[in-house]
This record gives C-alpha cells, structure tokens and sequence, in this order.
C-alpha cells in the first residue's frame, strides 16, 4: 500500500510540476463506450466507483484526468456507479496521453504518431487497472490482461522522462525492490529543465 500511494502521488507531483502547466487544450473530455457496469443490463456487477474508488487514495487519477481534456474518454454516464476499474483505465490512458503529448510539443519533437499513442494509451491503462484490481480484488471484463501488440514502441526515460517513468514504474510496482520516487527529475523544476538534461545527455546521473 505504502508503495501504491507514493507511485500515486509521484502521478500528482509530476502532473501539477511539469505537465499542468504547459497544457494548452481547452477541449472538454470526450464520452466514449460505456463503461463494464453501463453496459451490464443485468445490474452492476463490478466494483463501482462510489463503493470502492472513493474511499482510497486512486481518486487522485481522476483529478488529475479531469485536467487533460480530449484525452479523456469517459464512460457516457460518469457517475459513481461506474466500474472502478474501467475509470482507473481511462484515467491511466489519458493521463500517458496527455504527458506523451506535451513532453514532444516542449522537447521540440514532432507529435507522436498514432502506433505509438495506441501503445502508451493501453500500455498506461492495463498497468495502472492491473494494480488497482491487486489491491482490491476486484475484476473487470474490459480490462486487457496483456501488453499491447506494439508495446515495443513505448518510449523510455531517456526519450521521455516523464512518460517513460510513468509507464516503467507501474509495469510490476508490488514486485520492486528500489525505492520507485528516485530519480535525477527529482532535481527539475520544469520541462525546460528536464529538456535541457536530455540535451546535455545526464540522464543516467
């Protein structure tokens, strides 16, 4: 749990550091299909938000995913009766999408293509979900339990910091034996500070 929270709040801490401010869109989050309990005529049958979400430190993701505009793809209906899991996905996807997004536009690279935004998307969510579902129990029909077909495309910390961080230290958090909230972006202050390591090429210090 100790490991959850601070993998969580390193979320926070770099979001509202490094990635809130540079955000530009004012796009509104977009609905997307329903999420397993909406589609599920038969009644809710997966842990829902207002049950299980709302009385642990994972509403921190929604926050912060409520920032990033058209990355975020809700369920139609949005409410606490939404699957826990299927929320924990999409605001894992669009929180990578968001950073993927806005460490190129700072870094002077060209926009991802959409192989490699499918990749950080899914790779984001399955990791995050993977965790949250290990830590409650909980279940979910829609959560995809392997890695994307492109996972080999997803970028590391030495091309994105950030994303690449955010993606490395969720793939088996439970199973790590440093401690996950140490790095060399600990001694940044912005993106032009993170830009201005890549350059100098420091990132292994």
């Amino acid at each position: 749990m100790v490991t959850i929270h601070q993998l969580l709040g390193r979320i926070a801490y770099f979001h509202t550091l490094f990635i809130e401010p540079a955000l530009t869109s004012s796009e509104l989050p977009r609905a997307d299909e329903p999420c397993c309990n909406h589609k599920d005529t038969a009644g809710f049958g997966q842990p829902d938000v207002g049950a299980v979400l709302a009385s642990t430190a994972w509403p921190v993701l929604d926050e912060i995913a409520t920032t990033v505009g058209a990355h975020l793809l809700l369920c139609p209906e949005f409410d606490h009766w939404c699957c826990a899991v299927c929320r924990v996905a999409a605001a894992g996807a669009a929180i990578a999408h968001a950073w993927m997004v806005t460490e190129h536009c700072a870094y002077g690279l060209p926009l991802p293509a959409d192989p490699l935004v499918r990749a950080c998307r899914t790779t984001a969510a399955t990791r995050l979900a993977l965790v949250f579902t290990q830590q409650h129990g909980a279940s979910c029909g829609g959560l995809v339990q392997a890695e994307a077909p492109d996972a080999g495309l997803l970028p590391d910390s030495s091309d994105l910091p950030l994303t690449g961080e955010l993606l490395a230290l969720w793939q088996d958090p439970l199973a790590a034996t440093r401690s996950p909230v140490v790095s060399w972006l600990n001694h940044c202050t912005d993106l032009n500070d993170i830009h201005r390591v890549l350059q100098q090429g420091g990132t292994t210090k």
